[in-house]
């Protein structure tokens, strides 16, 4: 092994930790709720787009299909989305938040935004946006 090798900070390595961490947090904040943030992530998604299927909601989330099929599968057994065939294609799975899933997102709401206050207040004021920004087009 050579020492003349310059030492770069890994990006990659530097996002996997920090998204650790994050995930860490939102979960530990959304505990009460009895939601994981990324269950949250995906009734928040299902509230934006309405009835989709499992492909497309995979393809938003940038999970893959399989991923995000497992994914659903504690939330249809808690009743908080439906998973039905959809219409035109009986292959189809399509994806429907419930009753009980929106007022599952309205009382996970209080604690995600208080873990949300808590990740921002980590980071220098005028970098959040940026952050965001730029993560959002890194991926």
């Amino acid at each position: 092994m050579t020492d003349d090798l310059p030492v770069e900070p890994c990006t990659c390595s530097a996002l996997r930790r920090a998204t650790r961490a994050v995930t860490t947090a939102y979960d530990a904040a959304l505990r009460p709720s009895g939601l994981r943030v990324t269950q949250f992530a995906i009734l928040r998604l299902l509230e934006r787009l309405g009835p989709s299927p499992v492909t497309r909601l995979a393809a938003e989330a940038a999970l893959e299909r399989t991923t995000m099929g497992r994914n659903l599968d504690p939330l249809e057994r808690r009743g908080l989305v439906q998973i039905a065939a959809g219409a035109a294609d009986a292959r189809e799975r399509v994806v429907t938040l419930t009753d009980t899933g929106r007022e599952a997102i309205a009382a996970a709401m209080p604690y995600w935004r208080d873990a949300q206050a808590r990740i921002n207040a980590r980071i220098a004021p005028g970098a959040v946006v940026a952050l965001t920004d730029a993560l959002i087009s890194a991926a």
